[in-house]
């Protein structure tokens, strides 16, 4: 059976959920016994995000195999609990660098390079390229940005070309759109709607479902008339209605028979008798927890772009996943790491019952992270410093255990007379910012009798890397002898990964991102056991609390600020 392609669009607005719809319809699919995987082409100029500022573009997730990533892919991941690699995203900067380097060694034989074809060509390569390794029945394709965009042009032309390529049986295209409520009207808006899709027909793409977000119930009237004026059957306009938790999503879009309607028109009969109805036992169990939390526990996460949703988007999830595993609600409460001093930061961190110290780049708010570790440690609350926040520990601890009162990392200060943290060897001669980090998975042998030896239950793992910076060999065994233990190490390169602090209650440092593998029903393991510390610590200092009503969130993205 070939690959079946399906497209999501969006219109009149960004931030509508297309990530969201995607993941879900994914899971819905998966579900069914089929093989999915999701791709987001994006349409930006920039080659990766990895160059991009968090306020600018949020997270930067990180695959397996190292590519720097839309965040999408993180829900991607997480609601299909399988990898994704540097095939699942792809821009427009990325397209056209392919294709001037083609030019440039040859490869189209002297003719002018142009749009259409060779741009077009490019981009059909990579939405078809996962579906020709055979791995997979379903592929999804986000288009990044929103019909009638400038840059979503190529992008819809490409579209365009491979239905008439594949055929109507293999493709199919989901448009996302909005239907607002006008408050002085008292009534649902369909000509937004219209105007989209209307759109879309210019660039000759028929949609065959739309998903209509929308903050009020779309009745069978409303849904007839947008059917009319679209050309799609009734059954086919499905309502995207706000939810409490982007998790939800799926069953939503599961009684609005999304996955009935796709399975419809990309399998005829026979194929579909060897599907089965959505398994979704273990997703709803994994709501139910969620949704009922026995108590709150408030964590701290400190860093210096938390005033941006989504520069610590998988770290947030991962306290939901985590939390949902041990049957409690996780507060995250976001602390500037601009704002912390000696001097306040009993006030900012004393009513948490966890500290978690973010990564990040840059000297602004280092002074903050490393007070806040050392009120960690002292103060015995569970700690947790993640890539940057590992080696903020690791100042701290030159600092205010070992004596060492001027150390530092040569990232801030390159003249430290104590340089605890320091470049990567191979990172001394490079000067592209783009792509030339320490990216990727790479293995991390735990340390016999360590805490994360018996966290992890093995041996040996393999975790998701982005940074230039690691512990400075020369001089950590001065660490060392001062109490610090380096229980999870590189072997091959010698180079550290895990920090603890035997003596303290739960003390962790890691230079890789854990946050990048937790899935549903399935936290990352290291957040699971910092939730169950947490949870320990409030319950001995009475700071657990009454769960609280969850806000209804009004997208069902929560991810990027730009699809």
């Amino acid at each position: 059976m070939p690959s079946k392609y399906i497209f999501v669009t969006g219109g009149v607005t960004s931030s509508l959920g297309k990530g969201i719809v995607c993941a879900s319809l994914g899971r819905l699919l998966e579900a069914r016994g089929l093989r999915v995987t999701i791709q987001k082409l994006d349409p930006y100029i920039n080659v990766d995000p990895g160059t991009m500022n968090p306020y600018e573009h949020g997270e930067v997730y990180v695959t397996e195999d190292g590519a720097e990533t839309d965040l999408d892919l993180g829900h991607y991941e997480r609601f299909l609990g399988r990898p994704t690699s540097q095939a699942n995203n792809v821009t427009t900067g990325r397209i056209y660098l392919e294709v001037i380097t083609k030019e440039r060694a040859g490869a189209y034989l002297g003719k002018t390079v142009q749009v259409v074809p060779h741009i077009i060509d490019e981009i059909k390569r990579w939405m078809l390229k996962l579906g020709e390794t055979g791995q997979y029945d379903v592929v999804i394709t986000e288009i990044g940005g929103t019909v009638g965009d400038i840059e979503s042009q190529p992008y819809l032309e490409a579209i365009r070309q491979l239905r008439y390529e594949l055929g109507q049986r293999n493709t199919l295209i989901i448009h996302l759109t909005l239907v607002p409520y006008l408050e002085a009207a008292g009534e649902l808006k369909t000509k937004p709607t219209q105007h989209s899709v209307k759109t879309l027909l210019s660039h000759g793409l028929q949609p065959d479902v739309l998903v209509c977000r929308s903050e009020y119930p779309l009745d069978a009237d409303l849904r007839r008339k947008i059917a009319l004026f679209c050309n799609v059957e009734p059954r086919a306009v499905i309502a995207a209605l706000d939810a409490e938790s982007i998790y939800e999503v799926p069953l939503l879009l599961r009684e609005e028979g999304l996955d009935a309607i796709v399975i419809e028109r990309l399998f005829d009969e026979q194929e579909r008798q060897a599907l089965h109805e959505p398994d979704l036992d273990d997703w709803i169990d994994f709501l139910r927890r969620l949704k009922s939390p026995k108590a709150t526990v408030r964590v701290a996460l400190v860093g210096k772009y938390v005033t941006h949703q989504d520069a610590y988007k998988s770290i947030m999830e991962s306290f939901v996943l985590a939390g949902a595993e041990h049957g409690v609600q996780v507060e995250v409460k976001q602390v500037l790491s601009d704002e912390i001093t000696r001097e306040n930061v009993a006030e900012l961190l004393g009513d948490v019952s966890g500290i978690l110290v973010a990564p990040g780049f840059g000297e602004r708010g280092i002074e903050g992270k490393i007070e806040a570790v050392r009120f960690a440690r002292e103060q015995n609350i569970p700690f947790f410093g993640i890539c940057l926040g590992m080696q903020c520990a690791v100042i701290e601890f030159a600092r205010n255990v070992c004596g060492w009162h001027d150390a530092n990392s040569t990232e801030f200060d390159p003249d430290t007379p104590h340089p605890v943290i320091d470049l990567m060897a191979e990172q001394k001669k490079i000067t592209d910012k783009g792509g030339t980090m320490r990216l990727g998975a790479y293995d991390c042998h735990l340390v016999e009798g360590s805490r994360v030896r018996a966290i992890y239950g093995t041996s040996d793992v393999r975790e998701r890397h982005r940074h230039r910076y690691e512990v400075n060999n020369v001089l950590r065994y001065k660490l060392l002898e001062h109490g610090m233990q380096f229980t999870g190490l590189n072997l091959e390169r010698d180079l550290v990964e895990i920090i603890e602090l035997p003596e303290h209650r739960w003390f962790i440092g890691v230079q890789f991102h854990p946050e990048y593998k937790s899935t549903v029903g399935r936290p990352h393991p290291l957040f699971s056991a910092f939730v169950a510390a947490c949870v320990e610590y409030a319950r001995e200092k009475g700071q657990l609390q009454t769960p609280r009503p969850r806000r209804r969130q009004k997208t069902l993205r929560l991810a990027s600020a730009r699809m």
